[in-house]
């Protein structure tokens, strides 16, 4: 049995972390932290973890992270980077669910994240944790850069279509929608019932911290950059990502070509569900699960395809990718704890 710790676990992603480990068969989590709430049980703060962790959160210190084979760290930007190194020489495994390690190049992640980064020698070491790209890698690397959530569902939605050259790559456009929680935790004004229920509005348009990652990404793939316009909006639900992304096809490509492309691509990724030519998913068909779905269209039969992606943003935009990850690291079945029907209703 793998141990795991978690730093940082009274966020969302923190609790979701928990609620996929406490049935997982091939872990334990021996620790899990916060400076806040050090010597409160688990459960007084997440009753609906009563009876499945006797645990207390303890202070974030390296001597009791450094007895796991794996850390999670599931805290705000600027906080793995500091004990990263430490913990690596101390032989854990890390996987990092905020930006720390997700962009390459350290001066763009410092004009977008507003710090100087603490370990930029790591930077290059860590594997950037989508495993429907990188698998292999994530199987063997000791330092993972989990993706945001935009970024995986954007990815997932356009890869096939960078893979194959089916697009021009100047011109794509990535209108994304989450639901509140992808705020975090924190008390906020604009995460308050009273100001994103009943409202719908788009933010971050002059340039959002994701932005970035996704290019950076998407540029590795195509071997060249990408000009992309992404807008995302605060919608009031709860839960799920819904990435709705326009492209324009090369000529003398064919939708039902891309619709094999794509079922081809992702046949061998458990998690990614191409749906049938003219299906719209949703992110309720999504929620509480790691999967992402996806449907490809093309209106009047023109030249713009329209790719549609859903995904619950705190599994498969962070703790259920996570885990997933950690899966692969530690030698485990890569489904092992996700094997999670969505929520319905």
């Amino acid at each position: 049995m793998k141990k795991v710790a978690i730093v940082g676990g009274t966020g969302y992603t923190g609790v979701e972390l928990l609620r996929l480990l406490a049935r997982h068969p091939g872990v334990e989590v021996c620790a899990i932290t916060s400076r806040s709430e050090a010597g409160r049980q688990v459960a007084d703060i997440y009753p609906s973890l009563r009876g499945a962790f006797d645990l207390a959160f303890e202070e974030p210190t390296n001597a009791i992270l450094a007895q796991a084979d794996l850390v999670f760290f599931a805290t705000p930007n600027g906080v793995a980077m500091k004990q990263a190194q430490v913990l690596l020489d101390a032989g854990a495994k890390i996987i990092d669910l905020a930006a720390d390690f997700r962009i390459q190049d350290i001066g763009v992640w410092s004009k977008w994240y507003g710090m100087q980064h603490a370990c930029p020698e790591l930077v290059a070491e860590a594997v950037y944790g989508l495993p429907e790209v990188n698998k292999n890698a994530v199987a063997e690397a000791r330092l993972v850069a989990n993706p945001g959530c935009y970024p995986t569902a954007v990815q997932i939605g356009l890869l096939p279509l960078i893979e194959q050259k089916a697009i021009h790559l100047q011109h794509i456009i990535a209108d994304c929608k989450s639901g509140v929680s992808g705020a975090g935790r924190g008390a906020a004004v604009g995460s308050l019932l009273c100001e994103a229920g009943d409202s719908f509005k788009a933010y971050g348009v002059a340039g959002h911290r994701h932005l970035p990652e996704i290019k950076e990404r998407l540029g590795v793939y195509a071997s060249a950059p990408v000009g992309l316009t992404f807008v995302p909006h605060l919608t009031p639900m709860i839960r799920g990502i819904h990435a709705t992304m326009y492209a324009q096809v090369q000529a003398n490509i064919h939708l039902t070509e891309l619709q094999a492309a794509y079922e081809a691509r992702y046949a061998d990724h458990p998690f990614v569900d191409v749906m049938p030519l003219g299906s719209h998913p949703e992110t309720r068909s999504v929620r509480g699960s790691n999967i992402c779905r996806v449907a490809l269209h093309q209106p009047q039969g023109e030249d713009t395809l329209v790719v549609l992606s859903a995904i619950d943003n705190l599994v498969k935009g962070a703790a259920g990718q996570a885990v997933h990850n950690m899966n692969l690291m530690l030698g485990l079945d890569e489904k092992a704890g996700l094997e999670i029907m969505p929520l319905s209703p």
